[in-house]
């Protein structure tokens, strides 16, 4: 199969500027170039789907380069209804450095070139921009963008700093095509309208074409949410933002309305293997091998097969198949992070932790969930409503659990 088939059938194309996506990407390699605004100290799964797309292209022979916008992120992309706020030039320089390093890490195993546009703009005059640039374009053309039509339609209006966004984007195309002969800029859909701007600018400057694709944002099926931060839903790559373990509890907590779809965007099983898998599935949906499939393989892929080692062991603790007392330290902080936390005294009757923790609202209804066999203690049920947890006899750590889903993390102190 060849790429612009594979790309189209895992879902990565949205538009393209040729009569066919095969003259792009199938015949001679090119050089493609992906940019980022360092808006966040850290990118997020929605991001991914571009740079999963990139990969795919570095893996068929692509050159790629990376550009993190140090200049165009104090200028930021117009919102549809508001305008950005201005960051401060030290925030943008640390985001930078941060988003490199992530995006170093994501492609180690490629050769990829960084850039960051503030080389070519920082030290641009007015006169100069205005003269090179502005004058290739028309207001016509400009407000008829989406981005731009939709704010002037709003009751915010737009400044001239976001107006003229467009602009740098297509410069940044131009500087690249002259430096390095970059023919291909990828991007979200919702960026047609700023990598268009490049292509022209390189037409009307050079009298040559070059090409734009964009790859469909990213919408939960279940929610009609987009992953993105402005969604408040934001899944970070930084480990520190979003945890290993959250992380792979996301994707691992996927509904079936998406999880082929994200299997196809996010991991590089064969399309073949995930149609065996969504086969499957239909067989025993219950076992949801799709979801834990993608979790492990998406997890290895952002932060490596050990953090996925530890990450699953952690799992099978949270559902009794695995003791504490196998987990190092580390990996017990893990766990303290991210279960419902309770500490408790040693020799505390059952009864009143379930209570202290919240499983139970009441002694009471605390005796009646033991008597009817709905609490368990790391994995064994009990209908002793005279128990006391000690740590001699359950450990220092214990997982108490009522029903199939209400648990907490007890810790004798």
């Amino acid at each position: 199969m060849n790429l612009s088939k594979e790309l189209t059938e895992r879902g990565f194309i949205n538009q393209f500027s040729s009569e066919n996506l095969e003259d792009i990407i199938d015949g001679e390699k090119r050089t493609v170039y992906h940019g980022i605004d360092p808006s966040a100290d850290s990118a997020q799964a929605g991001n991914m789907v571009i740079w999963m797309m990139l990969k795919h292209l570095a893996n068929n022979g692509h050159k790629i380069i990376f550009l993190i916008g140090g200049a165009t992120g104090m200028i930021g992309d117009p919102k549809p209804n508001t305008e950005r706020e201005l960051k401060d030039k030290v925030v943008v320089e640390d985001n930078v450095v941060k988003i490199k390093k992530q995006a170093e890490d994501f492609f180690s195993d490629h050769e990829v070139e960084f850039v960051n546009n503030l080389e070519w703009l920082e030290n641009m005059s007015l006169l100069e921009f205005l003269r090179e640039v502005g004058k290739h374009y028309t207001i016509n053309e400009l407000v008829k963008k989406d981005a731009i039509a939709t704010r002037l339609q709003s009751d915010t209006g737009l400044s001239y700093t976001e107006f003229a966004y467009p602009l740098l984007q297509g410069y940044d195309y131009y500087q690249l095509f002259k430096d390095k002969n970059c023919t291909v800029q990828i991007g979200g859909s919702d960026q047609w309208g700023n990598i268009v701007s490049g292509v022209e600018l390189v037409r009307r400057k050079e009298q040559t074409e070059v090409f734009a694709i964009t790859a469909p944002l990213v919408v939960d099926k279940t929610t009609g949410k987009k992953f993105g931060k402005s969604e408040g839903n934001s899944v970070w790559l930084d480990k520190e933002k979003t945890s290993p373990y959250e992380f792979y509890q996301f994707w691992l907590n996927v509904s079936d309305e998406n999880v082929f779809d994200y299997l196809k965007l996010f991991t590089f099983i064969s399309l073949d293997e995930v149609k065996k898998i969504e086969e499957k599935t239909k067989d025993n949906p219950g076992a949801r091998e799709a979801q834990k499939t993608l979790a492990q393989a998406v997890t290895t892929i952002v932060h490596g097969e050990e953090e996925v080692e530890k990450v699953m062991r952690i799992n099978e603790v949270f559902f009794g198949k695995l003791s504490f007392s196998s987990l190092t330290q580390d990996e017990i902080s893990v766990v303290k992070k991210n279960a419902p936390y309770t500490p408790s005294q040693n020799e505390a009757q059952l009864v009143d932790v379930l209570v202290e923790s919240g499983l139970a609202s009441s002694k009471r209804e605390a005796k009646t969930f033991i008597e009817t066999g709905a609490v368990q203690i790391s994995g064994n049920k009990t209908i002793d409503t005279n128990l006391k947890l000690s740590e001699a006899e359950h450990g220092k750590y214990l997982f108490l659990k009522r029903g199939k889903k209400k648990m907490s993390l007890i810790e004798i102190i």
